[in-house]
């Protein structure tokens, strides 16, 4: 539910703007044993290369896990484990989680901003996270929806001022690196 908000409210805040959004989601659940067997195997199946590949033609992600045991899920972190490398460089993400209770809603800022963060992505300032509260009555209902609009307008003006993201290919920029060494510095 938390995802669908933010999605809804970011498009809202985009169009508002002029951009044009088509957006897509990614469900982990589905993917489990995809993951771990890339996890294993080292090689991603079809589906989860699908996954892949949406993720990396983005230009920004709105990722949402819920906490457990204060931290995200084993299935979500297992997913960025085995996404490859230098697929959310500079992209632009939006955290988002959801748990139980208020006391879990630092796993914004101990859990998910230093994992974007170590993967070079572009984390946007505000992350919102949703207790079961937050859902349940119609004053945290209202009170969820301004952190929601407040974290998409951010989130819109960081997508927005990145522009359109550009898959980085670390294999061709390494071998132009060498090529360039080898050659003498001569181009």
């Amino acid at each position: 539910m938390l995802a669908n908000r933010l999605e809804a409210s970011v498009r809202t805040e985009l169009a508002g703007a002029g951009v044009t959004v088509e957006s897509s989601f990614v469900e982990l659940r589905p993917l489990g044993h995809a993951i771990i067997d890339a996890m294993f195997s080292g090689f991603p199946s079809p589906p989860l290369e699908e996954a892949f590949g949406t993720v990396a033609d983005a230009d920004g992600v709105i990722a949402v896990t819920p906490a457990f045991n204060a931290s995200f899920s084993g299935l979500f972190k297992s997913f960025f484990d085995v996404l490859p490398e230098e697929t959310l460089s500079d992209m632009p993400i939006l955290m988002g989680a959801t748990g139980g209770t208020e006391r879990h809603s630092l796993v914004l800022e101990h859990a998910l901003r230093p994992m974007f963060s170590y993967l070079h992505a572009i984390v946007s300032s505000r992350g919102v996270y949703a207790a079961t509260d937050d859902f349940g009555s119609q004053t945290n209902g209202a009170v969820l929806g301004e952190r929601i609009a407040r974290a998409a307008s951010d989130y819109a003006r960081l997508v927005r001022g990145c522009g359109s993201h550009h898959r980085r290919d670390s294999f061709s920029e390494e071998t132009a690196a060498m090529e360039r060494l080898l050659g003498g510095g001569r181009s």
